[in-house]
């Protein structure tokens, strides 16, 4: 058998958490290490990560524990490359549009951490560049790869919910302010010239979440909020948290037949947990309903429906969840953000689009930005289509 060819990525934001844990640790290093990855013509792809960041120090540390032979702090320099394939982004979002820009116009394949830009224009501009250039361009939409929202998503086409009706979802967990207990993300979420805001972080998820589950989303009624208006820092100073830290929308959707479903999704990093995962979307028709989280996803079936009766002055003494069944995986499924990249990588070497590009990734900047705009102006926005 002949030798894999080998991809050589440049990694940058590499030290972050989820450009570590997520893309480094559970994607790209066991991706080399199981010597790549067979392509349907029998033969196989690996890769060779080259880690990228601004402290040479931490990437040289990273680089020793995890043998990777190549790293540097000189991403202008990697980018110009011509050794180079991919280029992977999960550094700040106000700094990615300039670095995608500068991969695509060295020719370079993209695979990209979300948001993609701070603005519209800017999220479509990259579009426009990527499509021109005819390089494959990947955006990161991990939740669609795991097997919670799998096993809903193959429920949706099993036809099992008749008409969908609607959808709901909670996200989210309390985050320490920081001053008597260290915050589990960073300062620069909570700061709007920072680039923080759980509109525009979370927003862009949901957009791909309900049009990979439902349909297209037409407009959004979004309320925003900063529920902790003073955090600590990395330093144990205190600063002022002027981004919203939870949003509450309600989203208009389309299905594919045309029918209407009304989405409705809440968003907070100041809230307490009271769900089975940190996040979970329960999806109701006229034939049954379903709830999903990241693993688990549990069904009710018309035919298996109960018929509760409204009495406040008894206590309840039937159990809800019991009564749902839950969806066998029927399957074995690989960690989401790893099978995602797998994906990507046999659509570079076919040389043809991935299925999540940078227009996907454009049509959740606009969402964060209609949202941010209904928040503001305290009335619904319709969301129009964009074209290239």
């Amino acid at each position: 058998m002949s030798e894999p060819r080998v991809l050589r990525i440049a990694m940058n934001g590499i030290t972050g958490r989820m450009g570590y844990r997520q893309h480094l640790l559970r994607s790209i290093l066991p991706i080399r290490d199981q010597g790549g990855i067979e392509l349907p013509d029998g033969s196989k792809v690996t890769v060779e990560p080259i880690l990228v960041g601004r402290r040479e120090d931490k990437i040289r540390e990273l680089a020793a524990k995890h043998d990777v032979e190549h790293y540097t702090t000189d991403l202008d320099g990697i980018i110009q490359d011509p050794s180079v394939d991919i280029v992977f982004d999960a550094s700040m979002t106000s700094l990615r549009h300039q670095t995608l820009s500068a991969a695509i116009a060295a020719g370079k394949h993209l695979f990209t951490e979300k948001p993609t830009a701070e603005t519209l224009d800017g999220a479509v501009d990259l579009a426009q560049k990527a499509s021109a250039a005819g390089v494959t361009a990947g955006v990161v939409h991990d939740k669609l790869y795991l097997p919670g929202l799998i096993k809903l998503r193959r429920l949706v086409d099993e036809g099992f919910f008749g008409r969908i009706l609607s959808l709901r979802g909670e996200f989210g967990y309390w985050v320490f302010e920081g001053e008597h207990q260290e915050a589990q993300r960073p300062s620069w979420n909570y700061r709007l010239a920072d680039g923080g805001s759980m509109t525009t972080d979370m927003y862009c998820h949901w957009n791909y979440v309900l049009e990979g589950i439902v349909g297209t989303v037409k407009s959004v009624t979004s309320r925003t909020a900063t529920h902790i208006p003073q955090r600590w820092d990395e330093k144990g100073e205190r600063y002022d948290a002027d981004a919203d830290d939870a949003a509450y929308g309600i989203f208009d959707l389309e299905t594919p037949d045309g029918d209407d479903v009304v989405g409705q999704i809440n968003s907070s990093w100041a809230v307490r947990v009271h769900r089975d995962e940190l996040v979970e979307f329960q999806v109701d028709g006229t034939h049954g309903s379903a709830v999903a989280g990241l693993q688990k996803c549990v069904a009710q079936q018309r035919a298996h429906t109960p018929k509760p009766v409204w009495n406040p002055d008894l206590p309840v003494t039937e159990s809800f969840r019991d009564q749902w069944m839950e969806v066998p995986d029927n399957a074995t499924f690989d960690n989401g953000f790893k099978a995602q990249w797998e994906e990507f990588l046999a659509d570079v070497v076919a040389g043809r689009e991935h299925r999540f590009g940078l227009l996907s990734a454009a049509r959740g900047v606009q969402l964060a930005e209609l949202g941010l705009q209904s928040a503001a102006e305290r009335r619904t926005v319709d969301i129009p289509e964009i074209t290239l």
